[in-house]
């Protein structure tokens, strides 16, 4: 099994920032396509960005101009930087990448209160 592993969530104040990092458990994993959902209570997992192996983007209209997704391509990495944060941001995250199969990370916590 291949896991992806995520690191970064946390708590943090409105207007804050926070650094999500995805990495797959293997070496010799590749993607074609990464990046993050996430999921508040009561709602529907929802898309945050992903980006393509052409470093091609997709952003939530919500999230556009705050976030920005990247990737590395050697290490098949995907990082989501979360700038200007805000309550609305509060959810779990899960790294997501499309390979041969799709594969979701356990989540991280990301809360933004005062």
């Amino acid at each position: 099994q291949v896991q992806l592993v995520e690191s970064g969530g946390g708590l943090v104040q409105p207007g804050g920032f926070l650094r999500l990092s995805c990495a797959p458990s293997a070496n010799t994993f590749s993607s074609s396509t990464m990046g993050w959902y996430r999921q508040a209570p009561g709602k529907q997992r929802e898309l945050v960005a992903v980006i393509s192996k052409d470093d091609t983007t997709n952003y939530a209209d919500s999230v556009k101009g705050r976030f920005t997704i990247s990737r590395d391509n050697a290490k098949n990495t995907v990082v989501l930087q979360m700038n200007s944060l805000k309550p609305e941001d509060t959810a779990v995250y899960y790294c997501y990448a499309l390979s041969r199969a799709h594969y979701w990370g356990p989540g991280t916590q990301v809360t933004v209160s005062s």
